[in-house]
């Protein structure tokens, strides 16, 4: 498994009982995780300490419950890396802190190219992703269909003082988008996406992971450089195997493209714990 373990500014204070006590920044939150099935708490007093506790409602959904003021947004660091965080109605504050070892990948292959690296950064959320990579020197073209995620992005990119990148923010259907920049012949040096289990376009289309990624995942080899240096997915699909990610990247890069495929864990410790948690696959192939 490969761990996010380089946070300062986020740690899993203690798990259990299908909760997480993080802290972001100097803001403690308990979130719902269903992995982790284990009941007995580690350090019971810290739980006291929490800001808010998001609660899920047995109709779907849920609400997070504030036992201490908390602002309406407030930043994290990684590294040379800022984000704004936001609790959200559904459990989420707007970053994946596990996904920064999949930024660590993209930056090391951007910052060793010898030149200009166009990135695709499909179904981009907030901007994780784009935020690094930008970081790392290359272009990026920032697809979601979420027009309030893209704003989100924008600000990422802003606090990390990247604003005067090169960079496009886009919102739209990824496959529909995917399907213009291939007649408009435009490619990408590297792809990453993070497609969602189910989620729907600008235009109301429905994505369903098992349905739909395979054929994503074609239609991005028309609009892969003939030189490219990595495509990267993520995937939080429940019951769906990294096997698969690597399997799909196999059955579509060209024999020619030759390279490395690999596929695995991402995980976050717990503080001073030997206990990691799992936290989603990733698929990888690189030049």
């Amino acid at each position: 498994m490969n761990i996010s373990n380089n946070w300062k500014d986020y740690e899993i204070l203690d798990m259990a009982d299908g909760e997480k006590l993080e802290r972001w920044n100097n803001i403690i939150l308990v979130r719902p995780d269903p992995q982790i099935i284990w009941k007995e708490k580690t350090n019971p007093e810290l739980w006291k300490t929490a800001h808010a506790i998001y609660n899920r409602s047995k109709q779907g959904g849920g609400a997070w419950k504030y036992q201490k003021k908390l602002p309406e947004a407030w930043k994290v660091t990684y590294k040379n890396l800022t984000f704004n965080i936001k609790p959200m109605g559904f459990k989420h504050t707007g970053l994946f802190p596990e996904q920064a070892v999949n930024w660590e990948w993209m930056m090391e292959k951007i910052k060793n190219e010898k030149r200009q690296v166009k990135v695709l950064n499909l179904f981009a959320y907030t901007g994780g992703a784009t935020v690094s990579c930008l970081a790392a020197g290359a272009s990026v073209c920032h697809v979601d269909s979420s027009k309030g995620m893209v704003a989100w992005a924008k600000e990422n990119v802003i606090s990390s003082g990247l604003q005067d990148r090169p960079v496009r923010y886009i919102v739209d259907d990824v496959v529909k988008f995917v399907k213009r920049e291939i007649r408009r012949g435009n490619t990408y040096d590297a792809i990453v996406m993070d497609p969602p289990s189910y989620g729907r376009g600008t235009g109301g289309e429905v994505w369903q992971f098992e349905d739909n990624i395979s054929e994503l995942v074609s239609l991005c080899m028309q609009v892969l450089s003939d030189n490219p240096l990595f495509f990267l997915i993520n995937s939080y699909t429940t019951g769906i195997s990294a096997s698969v990610l690597e399997n799909l990247l196999r059955l579509n890069i060209k024999k020619e493209n030759k390279g490395k495929f690999s596929s695995g864990e991402i995980g976050l410790p717990m503080t001073n714990s030997n206990l990691v948690l799992p936290c989603g696959i990733y698929g990888r192939w690189e030049k």
